[in-house]
């Protein structure tokens, strides 16, 4: 059997072969892999209990994570890794498209599925996600190419750059809202405004979107007891420790009984049923129980140097569209941790914010590891 087209010529539409600049960031790849591999690490421990629990297994949440997040998102990291992404900028549209779809699609019966309060996953029968973790990237990918596309001196109009950004990220966070998860809204918003404003926005107008922002977030504060509760406990934590204040004073109890070595790894107390989200949102204070400060400032200096090489991998990037995508990311993993890091020590009140690379989620990490493969792959083009 013959073929009019050899496969290594199809392999070179879409992956560059250029030899000089083939070699991938090396250091940011293994700046990737030390955080997931410490996140299944502390997730063994910390999903023990609850696996023995539910599943009569100690390491069944942490099999899963690995069958369901950690494996398909190797393989989506090397795909892109080696997939042009200047390829991708031509499904701009269809990537905002898709997002709305997947939002959209959470609201329909016997499709959406309820976890705890919010409506957020899709089930699909043979196989579940989430699909605002995946829409974290599907985002990115469109404002890159959206903003890439007008230029600068567009994206800095009212006009031609503030009212059509408004626009997409209304749309994306109203289905958001209605969920309900701001965490993830916060998450999304800040990866948004960040492109933005290194697409050329205007001060002034990032400035009216973040007081939109606060004043959006005041109402949505006001209309449902739950959230005004949660403010109260990070103003207050002491006032009802065993109520609104329960999750914060335990965490807190977490951290602070970690000393500077930990209890060792494995001896953590709050994870028999004393800390709520142990495996998810409260990874990070199990992080700081069993391992101490001396590794949980580790695990924050890693997320400090993979912003330091995101920033360096920005001043390499070939084009405007490489640029705003590794702002993205990078605005993504580091921001996203530390709005995670600072709920657990009482410095932002709740989020339910997921820790990048570490906390449970099979979607979350796979979707990491994809959006990781795109830098590795423009670090080759860098």
């Amino acid at each position: 059997m013959r073929f009019k087209t050899k496969p290594r010529s199809l392999l070179r539409k879409f992956i560059p072969q250029n030899k000089a600049l083939a070699k991938p960031d090396y250091f940011l790849v293994a700046l990737i892999f030390i955080i997931t591999f410490f996140g299944l690490l502390v997730l063994s421990s910390a999903s023990s209990i609850e696996s023995y629990r539910q599943y009569k297994n100690i390491y069944y949440l942490f099999w899963h994570q690995v069958t369901n997040g950690l494996l398909p998102g190797v393989i989506l990291f090397l795909i892109l890794s080696c997939f042009d992404y200047k390829k991708l900028e031509k499904y701009t549209v269809w990537f905002f498209i898709i997002s709305v779809f997947m939002l959209i699609l959470v609201f329909i019966p016997g499709v959406g599925v309820h976890y705890s309060s919010a409506k957020s996953w899709l089930n699909f029968g043979f196989f579940s996600f989430q699909p605002t973790e995946v829409i974290k990237l599907l985002l990115i990918l469109s404002l890159a190419g959206w903003f890439s596309y007008r230029g600068k001196e567009m994206n800095s109009d009212f006009w031609n750059g503030l009212v059509p950004f408004t626009f997409m990220l209304v749309v994306i966070s109203g289905l958001v809202i209605l969920q309900p998860d701001l965490g993830t809204l916060l998450v999304i918003a800040t990866i948004a405004l960040a492109v933005y404003f290194s697409a050329g926005a205007k001060i002034s107008h990032i400035f009216a979107l973040l007081a939109a922002g606060v004043a959006g977030a005041v109402i949505l504060i006001i209309s449902a007891p739950y959230r005004a509760a949660r403010l109260l406990a990070f103003l207050h934590p002491e006032l009802d420790p065993s109520g609104i204040g329960y999750h914060i004073n335990q965490a807190l109890l977490a951290v602070g009984s970690g000393g500077f070595f930990g209890l060792g790894f494995g001896q953590s107390q709050q994870k028999f049923a004393y800390l709520p989200e142990v495996i998810g949102d409260s990874i990070f204070a199990i992080v700081a129980e069993e391992l101490g400060f001396l590794f949980a400032t580790a695990l924050i200096i890693l997320f400090l140097l993979l912003a330091w090489r995101g920033f360096l991998l920005v001043q390499s990037a070939p084009d405007d569209y490489a640029r705003y995508i590794i702002i993205g990311i990078i605005s993504w993993f580091v921001l996203q941790a530390f709005f995670n890091i600072a709920a657990m020590i009482g410095l932002i009140p709740l989020t339910g914010i997921p820790l990048p690379f570490i906390s449970y989620g099979g979607t979350a990490l796979a979707s990491c590891l994809a959006a990781s493969g795109i830098l590795i792959n423009i670090s080759r083009q860098s």
